[in-house]
């Protein structure tokens, strides 16, 4: 049996604050012993390049990510999109603004341009986490106390999803 092809994708910019959180997660990941085919990326702000990882047919695709939704701050949270709502938002933004810059990243973006090069995501999870401050317009290094606790219980996160995802195969395949 062919293994799976997991794609973790680290999604944010280490200079505004804890939006630096997703880099930090695949950071730590990258550093552990991960199974066959799982593949650990920090795409910073590089949307660009996430759109072309989403090309390479992964069975599934994990984006870490700080992303707000009202919680306490450090709340950790998975969250499995329905991909066919977001082929309806991929089709409103390829109508918009569809450009993919190069220094900024927006997963939507990055999900439309695949996408429109025939890219198809089977399994779309992402790992959120509510962050506290984005940091000051100047900027700010490094990641608030609440969301730099919350590293550790992401990576647990992300590992139970692929040790699910990874045996969701086997069963399937059975």
């Amino acid at each position: 049996m062919a293994h799976a092809r997991i794609l973790i994708a680290g999604i944010g910019n280490i200079f505004l604050g804890d939006d630096g959180f997703g880099c930090e997660v695949a950071a730590r990941l990258a550093r552990r012993e991960l199974p066959d085919g799982v593949r650990v990326i920090d795409f910073g702000v590089r949307g660009l390049d996430l759109a072309y990882a989403l090309m390479d047919d992964y069975d599934a695709v994990v984006m870490v990510d700080a992303a707000p939704r009202g919680a306490a701050p450090g709340a950790v949270y998975v969250i499995e999109p329905d991909l066919r709502e977001l082929s309806e938002a991929k089709a409103q933004e390829m109508n918009s603004q569809a450009f993919v810059d190069a220094h900024t990243m927006n997963p939507l973006k990055a999900i439309a341009l695949a996408g429109s090069m025939g890219g198809e995501i089977k399994r779309l999870l992402l790992v959120g986490c509510e962050p506290l401050t984005l940091g000051p317009e100047e900027g700010q290094m490094g990641l608030s106390e609440p969301v730099a606790a919350a590293v550790d219980e992401a990576v647990s996160a992300v590992e139970s999803l692929v040790a699910g995802l990874l045996e969701g195969r086997r069963a399937a395949a059975a």
